[in-house]
This record gives structure tokens, sequence and C-alpha cells, in this order.
């Protein structure tokens, strides 16, 4: 798959330097009363400091044949948000199937770290294309070293057996803190060079008395309402990608909250290293990725330098969406590292 994706550079090169959709001038925010806003009227927030749409963030350059590449953005300093890896990786792979076939797993390596000065580019490999199912493998590479390792099923809908366990209780999002909408308010600067708080809406659920403890145990839990800031046009295949930048984002962080703060709740230090080192995805019903989504999550186990944590994601009237499971490294830094 090597020679396939380097024949690609070329026409990927149009790209040329960096024109992330923060610096590129987003498009506005949605009008008063098209719902998913975020930034009340009292907030003042950086100049060109709207929301960002998935579409443009996610957004795939053709280059050859069915190789494509798409820009990082910032995730956990100093590198690259893998989420961002692992959706375009998923839309590209996406792109070259029957648009009937939906998304219905989806397994993943990160080899290696990302950096946001350079562009992805995906190769995908058609590995089967059956009656019912279809499979796709994405290898992203970067600097020419492969950084993600993908594999995708497909499948055309049926019916049959439609089961599914009782969904977790929680507050409405809107009686949760809103970590990103007190970024835009108290640091509108800040707000306005990050990408993650301005294509994505997250709400922190407080954690009970079954959370707090597994916190101080070690294992811990947690549950965020997820949703995209503004609306998404009707394409399965990005509401697919955007639920896959979603599960990255807070899923290995569960296995930091011993020693960590959460989201909003103060700064994170720098005492941990840690570092996804693979991530699957079953998606189980129809969703969109534009409304609220629970994402339930917990620490499985930690030791060897690695945390397992596993996680599920329900709809407000309590389907289950989708189950995730990613491992990390998770190792305490060296005093004065």
């Amino acid at each position: 798959m090597g020679a396939r994706l380097s024949s690609g550079v070329a026409r990927c090169a149009r790209l040329g330097p960096r024109r992330s959709p923060a610096a590129a001038g987003p498009r506005p925010g949605p009008a008063a009363g098209e719902g998913n806003t975020l930034i009340a009227e009292d907030i003042q927030v950086a100049q060109g400091a709207a929301f960002l749409d998935f579409a443009d963030v996610l957004h795939l350059e053709p280059c050859e044949g069915e190789v494509s590449a798409g820009w990082p953005h910032a995730g956990r300093p100093p590198r690259a948000f893998g989420g961002v890896t692992l959706a375009q990786a998923l839309l590209a792979a996406t792109r070259t199937v029957d648009p009937g076939r939906r998304v219905h797993s989806v397994h993943g390596h990160f080899l290696r770290s990302v950096d946001t000065t350079a562009p992805v580019r995906y190769a995908c490999g058609h590995r089967r294309d059956g009656i019912s199912y279809a499979a796709r493998s994405v290898e992203a590479q970067q600097h020419g070293r492969t950084v993600l390792d993908l594999t995708v099923s497909f499948k055309l809908p049926e019916k049959g057996l439609d089961l599914r366990p009782d969904a977790p209780s929680a507050p409405d999002p809107d009686d949760c803190p809103a970590p990103y909408r007190d970024l835009a308010r108290d640091e509108p600067d800040r707000y306005a060079d990050r990408t993650i708080p301005r294509v994505m809406d997250l709400r922190i659920v407080e954690q009970d008395a079954t959370e707090l403890a597994a916190r101080e145990q070690g294992l811990s839990r947690q549950r965020v309402w997820v949703r995209s800031n503004r609306p998404m046009p009707d394409d399965p295949a990005l509401h697919t990608a955007a639920l896959a930048y979603f599960s990255d984002l807070t899923l290995s962080p569960t296995a930091t909250l011993p020693w960590e703060p959460r989201i909003g709740e103060g700064p994170r230090g720098r005492a941990l290293m840690l570092a996804s080192l693979d991530h699957a995805l079953w998606i189980h019903r129809d969703f969109r990725a534009d409304a609220w989504l629970l994402y339930t999550q917990r620490t499985l186990t930690v030791s060897d330098g690695r945390a397992l944590s596993q996680g599920e994601m329900w709809t407000p009237e309590g389907e289950l969406v989708a189950t995730v499971a990613q491992e990390s490294v998770l190792r305490h830094r060296p005093a004065g590292a």
C-alpha cells in the first residue's frame, strides 16, 4: 500500500502551507432559532471565533486514485488530536463504499504521533466486497511514515432482533457544566485558537457517588454529553466520522482522573504520559452527531504501563448507538521530566 500512497504525493502537494479551519476564517454560527447554539449573547469571543463545521475540519483533498489528504489539528500537547486522524481515515474509507452500506465496526492502531505542521495522507485498500458486508483498510502516513492503520467493516442494513440494555441516567445537557462555553467567555483568544471547542459541544455530567468512589479507587468512571456545534448535512458518512472524533476525546483521559482533573475542573498537569495505542468502535443503530449523545465511560484495568477503557454512546431516548474501547499508554513521568 505504501507505493499507492506515494503515488498521490505530487497531487496532494497542492494543499500547500497549512490553512487550518481557524486560520481560514470560519463560517458564521447558526442564526437565532436554528438550534445547536452554544455561545450566549452575553459571551464576548475573539473576532472570527465562530463555530466550525465538521465537514471543514474533516475535509479530505483527493490526490490520486483512492488516496486523499487532510489536515490534523492540535490535541494533547505536543501532539495532534488522534480523533481527527481517526475520523479522517474512517471518512476516506467510507467514500470508497456504496452509500447503502453503513459502518458497523472500526479497528485502528495508532503507530506514531502526528504533528500539526503537515497533512496526513490516507490510502484505502479493498479487503472485501460481499453481498452484505464490505471491508476496507486505510494506511495513514505523515512525513513518509505510517501513523495509523485502520480497518473498517460495512454492511447493508437489515431487519431482525432489536435488543438493548437499559440506558443509564444523566441530567439534561442544559443542566450540566459547559467547559467550552466557559472557555469562550473567560479566555476568548485561547478559544479562538483551538479547534475542538469550536467544532463540538461538550457538557460534563457531575460525578455521582459511584463515579467518585471509582475515581478514588483508581478505576475511574465518567459521563459526558457530546454533539457538534453546528447542524450537519444528512450524510451518514460524515455523522459516523464525527462520532469517531467524539469517541477519542475523553475515553483515554478517563484513566487519568485519579491523578488529573476533568475538563473544566482545573488545569491539567504534565505528571502523566498518555497516548492512544489502539481504538475500536462498533456502531449499533442510526444516530445524528448534531444531536446530543450521552457518552458513558469507565476504566477497566491499568497495568504494565497501559490502561484499557470502554464507553457507550446513548441517545437521550435511551437508544444505545455505539460501543467504544481504547487502550492507551499511561505512565507517571519522572520528576523533572
